[in-house]
């Protein structure tokens, strides 16, 4: 079993008393043979980790090695915001989303091996998984192939993280939070709040928020085209959803599914109007066989070395370039 870290609200505000103010600022070695782009070797695959993980961290880096195994040549790469593993770590906590992506979308344009790649695989989990969504629909350069994301709160989150009971500090930056989640200060430097969705509120949100309303196009007055025709590129779109997760509320956000929080009633994807519109090309994805919904058994991002190997080699096994099936 692979356990990827999570992180606990706890953990946010540990971090935020400890800075001075929110402003925020070598690759891992990776196997140097990039593909040709008439070669059967697999596309070079892009890695974006969880809330409270960090780029060198001991269980993302053997999600590399699991995947040269599934797909012997593979190249992979893990996105950071940082070069320091302790200020990357820190920016999935505090930061603008925004900004963010920005950094990523020049960061794999100007890379040296990347940037030369015909198309690239993608895999997210948890927060990582929408933010490697934003890149496909804000720049998308390199292109996208497949696109994975394990428990990924696609449409957003509807509760923040408990406190533990006896965390005094914690709590009462939880009430400040829940009390100002709409403020430009929170939604310009608290990571998680920019994709917070209140269903009982969501004008508020649509009037504020800065991150998730935005990639979702949500404001259906002022959508942005370039999103649904970019993520209409990808080749495939794979979403698991982790059966026992109660780490992201609700769990179904995997799948870009509503949820009310009074009546707890669950509003799939093909039953909202995101999907019978297709303000994002969800729709279009699926007509063409090209969205996948899964279910990886367990809690939030206990994954086992079986169900990556099969999904790396399902999912991101040979260029198509090549011309072979996937």
């Amino acid at each position: 079993m692979i356990l990827l870290r999570t992180a606990a609200l706890g953990d946010i505000f540990t971090i935020i008393l400890g800075l001075v103010s929110f402003s925020f600022a070598g690759l891992l070695p990776q196997r140097p043979l990039l593909p040709s782009p008439q070669s059967s070797a697999p596309l070079p695959l892009v890695v974006w980790h969880g809330l409270g993980d960090n780029y060198k961290a001991e269980g993302l880096r053997s999600i590399g090695d699991i995947a040269e195994k599934a797909n012997p040549g593979t190249y992979t790469y893990f996105i950071r915001l940082d070069e320091d593993p302790s200020s990357d770590r820190t920016a999935t906590f505090l930061g603008n989303v925004t900004e963010q992506i920005s950094k990523v979308c020049n960061d794999l344009a100007t890379h040296p091996i990347l940037s030369k790649a015909s198309a690239i695989n993608a895999l997210g989990f948890s927060q990582g998984g929408q933010f490697l969504r934003a890149y496909v629909e804000r720049c998308n350069h390199p292109p996208v192939h497949t696109l994975v994301t394990f428990g990924s709160q696609h449409n957003g989150i509807s509760e923040f993280q408990n406190c533990g009971e006896n965390d005094w500090v914690c709590q009462s930056w939880d009430g400040y939070l829940k009390r100002n989640t709409w403020s430009h200060f929170v939604q310009s430097r608290l990571v998680p709040a920019q994709y917070y969705r209140d269903p009982e509120d969501l004008q508020g949100y649509l009037d504020n928020s800065n991150f998730l309303a935005d990639i979702n196009n949500e404001r259906v007055d002022s959508g942005n085209a370039t999103y649904k025709e970019n993520l209409k590129k990808l080749k495939r779109f794979v979403m698991y959803m982790f059966s026992e997760d109660v780490t992201v509320v609700p769990k179904e956000s995997a799948w870009f599914a509503d949820y009310n929080k009074t009546s707890e009633e669950i509003t799939w994807l093909k039953e909202r109007r995101i999907y019978k519109e297709d303000w994002l090309g969800l729709k279009w994805l699926d007509e063409y066989n090209r969205l996948e919904y899964k279910i990886a058994e367990g809690k939030h991002m206990q994954l086992s070395e079986e169900l990556l190997s099969d999904t790396f080699r399902q999912y991101f096994g040979v260029n198509p370039a090549s011309n072979e099936k996937i």
